[in-house]
């Protein structure tokens, strides 16, 4: 089960990445040429959201199930000098938990804003701050905090 959802996890993140994109995006334009909030952006908004929720749940599953991050909390001490161990059991989760907070934030605030200019404005930064905590947080190939394979195979 666990590498199921290891690579459900790492697909999962392209959908993300996307919808983020593509939110960030759509609101930019919306933004900078004046359009209205139309029902596509609002659908937009919140199946980003959806998505990155869902992806958070699949990341608390392997967060718990991982043997990198039990090894680590069952020898700090030792584990801390490692930095794999320390980006996976410390960094990667929280740094995710921060921008799955920072885009939901960002998602209710903009659903809330009466005008058009503020809903795209909300959505546009608060999204923007999730998605450079996410391309931080991520564990790229080219990372030096910790380089794991763009795709994963069953």
């Amino acid at each position: 089960m666990y590498s199921t959802i290891l690579v459900l996890h790492s697909i999962i993140r392209w959908l993300v990445l996307t919808f983020l994109l593509y939110s960030i995006y759509r609101v930019y334009i919306g933004y900078t040429y004046k359009k209205t909030y139309s029902k596509t952006d609002n659908s937009f908004r919140h199946w980003t959201a959806t998505i990155a929720h869902i992806q958070l749940m699949l990341g608390m599953i392997l967060y718990f199930q991982s043997p990198v991050v039990k090894s680590f909390w069952s020898n700090t001490k030792t584990s801390i000098l490692n930095f794999d161990a320390v980006f996976y059991g410390l960094i990667h989760m929280g740094l995710m938990f921060i921008a799955i907070i920072v885009l939901t934030i960002g998602s209710a605030l903009a659903k809330r804003k009466l005008t058009d200019k503020e809903k795209f404005k909300t959505t546009l930064v608060w999204f923007c701050v999730a998605l450079f905590i996410i391309l931080i947080a991520i564990p790229w190939p080219f990372s030096p905090f910790a380089s794991r394979p763009i795709y994963r195979v069953f």
